[in-house]
């Protein structure tokens, strides 16, 4: 995990943080790794146990009148002791203004000294989220995402066995496209996986002899979504006749994405199916899975009942009523 810089949290404008840089200007570069922010009381009166240097450090309005209601030299001690744990930055919340002890000793220990407007509760939902968004493991995969009756279909499969034309079929019929042949996929606590489109290939769609379409400007917003949680893959593969395919739908097979197993289906492809129409089946039936109705399972059932039946009717006609 490659981390996130305190300057690169400082200039972040489209998450709403609204930060200001107050002090510790060479402490700028420092990298932050866990999403989980911390509140430093206890640090700040010198217990400093259960501190997490490495978590971004919040002082609100309790925290900074505790500090102005030490003496000084406590303050000043409980400080430095604080600062020379190596924190990654301090944020001040409701837009207070720093005691000078806090400001000398960033300072002197090159740790900046961030300052928002939001209170203490808003400012934590937000950098939360936007910690989330940025920290948890990503990775892209070559597929296709749609979102197809509230289902987020990944389309998996070779080069040019038809990934693509499916999707485009799919948003024919009124499907959503959230990235074609790069999907980056991110990690959600506790264990969603959520796709979405690379910065360049946004709306964008690539069909083999016909090029570069743009999907939103040809079917309307309507046809395009900006990320969606992954819940079935579906892989295209070529026919191969002599193997045997599931004909039952009793697989239960799972892909495997940042250590999230999604269920997988493996559909052959060859000239005469409809494969538009069977991704859009699957997505209906992932839909009665999630509600607890597995089609297949059920089937089972009831052919094992009626074999059980058979077998005990067959043994009444051969042996007689009076069967132990």
């Amino acid at each position: 995990m490659a981390g996130l810089t305190i300057q690169e949290l400082l200039s972040e404008k489209e998450a709403g943080l609204d930060l200001e840089l107050l002090a510790g200007e060479t402490g700028l570069g420092k990298r932050v790794h866990m999403p989980r922010i911390q509140k430093p009381g206890l640090a700040l009166a010198g217990y400093t146990v259960n501190l997490h240097p490495d978590r971004i450090q919040v002082l609100g309005s309790t925290e900074l009148t505790y500090l102005n209601s030490l003496p000084l030299a406590v303050a000043e001690e409980n400080v430095r002791q604080l600062c020379a744990l190596d924190i990654s930055c301090f944020i001040i919340t409701k837009g207070q203004t720093p005691p000078e002890v806090l400001t000398r000793e960033v300072e002197r220990h090159g740790i900046s000294l961030l300052r928002t407007h939001h209170q203490s509760s808003t400012f934590i939902s937000l950098i939360t989220k936007f910690l989330e968004e940025r920290l948890l493991p990503s990775m892209t995969v070559h597929g296709v995402l749609v979102d197809v009756l509230g289902v987020g279909v990944l389309l998996l499969g070779k080069s040019g066995i038809g990934k693509s034309e499916c999707a485009l079929d799919l948003v024919l019929r009124g499907h959503r496209l959230v990235a074609d042949d790069i999907v980056k996929v991110r990690l959600k606590l506790p264990a969603v996986i959520f796709g979405e489109g690379m910065d360049l290939l946004h709306y964008h769609m690539e069909i083999r002899g016909l090029g570069i379409i743009n999907i939103k400007h040809l079917f309307g917003v309507a046809a395009i979504r900006e990320r969606k949680k992954i819940d079935l893959a579906v892989e295209l593969v070529e026919w191969q006749d002599g193997l045997e395919y599931d004909r039952l739908g009793l697989e239960e097979l799972k892909y495997t994405v940042l250590g999230v197993e999604i269920p997988h289906l493996k559909v052959p492809v060859r000239p005469g199916r409809n494969m538009t129409s069977i991704v859009e089946v699957a997505a209906r039936n992932q839909l009665l899975k999630e509600m607890g109705y597995h089609s297949a399972l059920e089937f089972q059932d009831r052919l094992e009942q009626r074999m059980a039946e058979m077998a005990r009717l067959h043994s009444h006609l051969i042996i007689g009523d009076n069967l132990e």
